[in-house]
């Protein structure tokens, strides 16, 4: 290994042993050596944001707290509350708090140059925000590379009837990446040489081993394959352990943050993927994990040993301990290398094993959209049955006593919402469900979070048996150049597959078809239209965007207010992407039908098509971006305007 990559190891090492000597782990502020960030609860908040300076590997470098804490501090709201944030910078340059997944007036979105001018340096900006959901969520920077380098946070909201999850304890583990070297220069890397940070190329003993086993010609046809689309099977991750560490609530491996339990009590961790980069597989080895949440949206409990968090998702699960000892909450980025770590145990000061790292992964040409999945080209999600998507044959679609949704109650209070306005939703224009609500119903924005007391809308059953996808937009035509490297011949639904380096691995993996709502979805109407939006780059070249443009070539995506779409996402790239729109629910199209799983963020894989249902419930100028930060910042970025 380089030598830079022998030094992070050894100032990693040497930061563990001084926190083990010291008892203490040296931030900034010289917090304890397994700190968690603290917890405020009410309506209102005020946070500081201000330059610190962080220390994980022997080295004193610039970081971004808030009220001093690396991560931020978790904010606690009520759904059914109006909560007031006020955010005052103390940075030299702008900043900003965007609330991910949060369903706010577009003014409070908190994304400078879009919905606000951005918070200037030693102002004061307030955030008021009518909590109209629950669930796990967080929030972060939208300015430059502010995320980076600490200004991240978990957002829980409670809900405010019954929850139905049932648990005794409740942590949240928020999951992030962190470098000793400046984003700007890390960005700047990329953009030079896009596998600087990738130490498992192919090299010439890789191909007299592959000659050996494969033959000569099947190995030169390979090298050839990946050769013409400037690729490498070892095209895991722009950015690696190799500069990175990884974090759990601001503690690296050695900190080993703890959560504790009494044997036999449910255990609620909320998961959340606050990273910038980073891709995170996670178990916990010898106890199975029931996925309760997704994104902050009930789904039917389904037990795995493993699930992937892509950039910007949450995952809620219980887990059960029943013996006296403690087990290794474990995350390993997709591109392997390090991990990040914690422990749940009965007391304060047990460990247990850390797992051995799964072998590096590799790409496939299926990954290229070259093999193995010819026949699935041009599949269709709509109406699509069990028998039809692949892995859904499998899926336990077996019942759950919520899973009829119960009769809207005459007193509930959604978002000013009256009774008599729900029943001219449930009604009005259904003879026309192509066109925008009217006007009335249109001004209820936003349609409710699924939930115990909500209703599904739905137009008359002969219009929903009719074809009402209208029109088709953005198939554009590709050509290849500097903005697109490649065109994947065949792309088709992935939701069944895991993800690379997660097949065949002896676990019981998560996958997007495992997902299915515990409450029905709230708007029934088909779409009236269909956007194609193509994930196009040059890996080579560190070069992003969506049909081959990047953000300062393209145009918005225009919606109506009222109207629903479906967006279909084709990725051509060898990379994951994962795909966040904000202000508008995403509803996964993965064969559950009306049960169809609420998104903010989803994970499109190499060669896939993903389909997800959009109701442009809520008026403004909305970001649509990858989450992965500097492919945002290379160009993969659009604004949608709903208007």
């Amino acid at each position: 290994m380089p030598v830079s990559r022998r030094h992070f190891v050894q100032g990693v090492a040497a930061a563990g042993l001084a926190a083990l000597v010291e008892g203490k782990f040296h931030q900034a502020g010289a917090e304890t050596i397994a700190h968690a960030p603290p917890i405020l609860t009410g309506n209102h908040f005020d946070l500081a944001i201000e330059p610190h300076h962080a220390d994980f590997t022997g080295r004193r470098v610039k970081a971004i707290k808030i009220n001093g804490s690396l991560p931020g501090p978790t904010l606690k709201w009520r759904e059914g509350d109006t909560v007031t944030v006020a955010v005052t910078n103390h940075l030299p340059k702008v900043t900003s708090i965007h609330w991910h997944g949060i369903r706010v007036p577009a003014e409070m979105d908190g994304v400078p140059g879009l919905s606000f001018a951005g918070i200037a340096p030693g102002k004061t900006f307030v955030y008021r925000i009518p909590v109209v959901q629950n669930g796990t969520y967080w929030y972060h920077s939208h300015s430059g590379s502010q995320e980076q380098i600490g200004l991240i946070g978990a957002l829980v909201i409670d809900p405010r009837d019954h929850d139905p999850i049932a648990y005794d304890r409740d942590y949240v583990v928020l999951l992030s990446d962190w470098s000793d070297t400046n984003p700007d220069t890390l960005y700047g890397n990329l953009k030079k040489q896009s596998d600087y940070y990738n130490f498992h190329k192919r090299t010439a003993s890789t191909f007299i081993n592959d000659a050996r086993s494969k033959g000569l010609r099947s190995t030169v046809q390979n090298r050839l394959k990946w050769g013409r689309n400037d690729m490498t099977p070892t095209d895991i991750a722009d950015v690696t352990s190799a500069t990175y560490m990884y974090l759990m609530n601001g503690n690296p491996p050695d900190a080993n943050w703890a959560a504790l339990f009494n044997p036999g009590e449910r255990v609620r961790l909320r998961f959340i993927n606050g990273s910038t980069m980073t891709i995170f597989d996670v178990r916990i080895p010898g106890l199975p994990m029931t996925v309760v949440q997704s994104d902050g949206n009930c789904v039917q409990p389904v037990t795995v040993d493993e699930l992937r968090l892509g950039v910007a998702e949450t995952y809620d699960v219980i887990v059960q301990p029943h013996e006296e000892k403690a087990y290794t909450i474990f995350a390993q980025p997709e591109s392997r290398g390090s991990y990040a770590r914690g422990t749940l145990a009965p007391r304060m000061g047990m460990t247990a094993a850390i797992p051995p790292m799964d072998p590096y992964p590799h790409r496939t040409m299926a990954d290229m959209g070259m093999g193995g999945m010819a026949n699935m080209k041009g599949i269709k999600m709509s109406g699509m049955s069990s028998d039809q998507m692949p892995g859904m044959k499998d899926m336990e679609m077996g019942g759950n006593c919520n899973n009829s949704a119960p009769e809207m109650n005459k007193d509930m209070k959604m978002s000013g919402m009256k009774n008599d306005d729900m029943s001219a939703m449930s009604h009005a224009r259904m003879d026309q469900p192509a066109e925008p609500l009217n006007d009335k119903v249109a001004g209820m924005a936003p349609f409710p979070q699924p939930g115990p007391r909500t209703t599904r809308l739905m137009p008359p059953e002969s219009q929903m048996m009719s074809h009402p996808t209208q029109t088709t937009e953005g198939e554009v035509p590709l050509h290849l150049g500097p903005e697109v490297v490649m065109v994947a011949m065949n792309t088709a639904p992935r939701l069944h597959d895991p993800g690379d380096g997660l097949n065949g691995n002896g676990r019981r993996v998560l996958t997007y078809s495992d997902l299915r709502a515990l409450y029905r979805g709230v708007d029934g109407r088909p779409p009236s239209r269909e956007i194609i939006l193509h994930l196009t780059g040059n890996m080579e070249r560190f070069i992003w965007g969506f049909d081959g443009q990047k953000f300062s070539q393209a145009e918005p995506i225009h919606l109506k207010l009222g109207e629903r779409v479906r967006f279909v996402l084709i990725n051509d790239t060898m990379m994951e992407h994962p795909i966040h729109l904000h202000g508008l629910w995403s509803e996964l199209e993965n064969g559950s039908g009306e049960f169809a799983p609420y998104k903010h963020t989803l994970i499109v894989k190499p060669a896939e098509r993903v389909t997800y249902l959009v109701s442009a419930d809520s008026p403004g100028r909305w970001a649509f971006h990858c989450h992965l930060q500097y492919h945002m910042e290379a160009g993969m970025f659009r604004t949608v305007v709903v208007s």
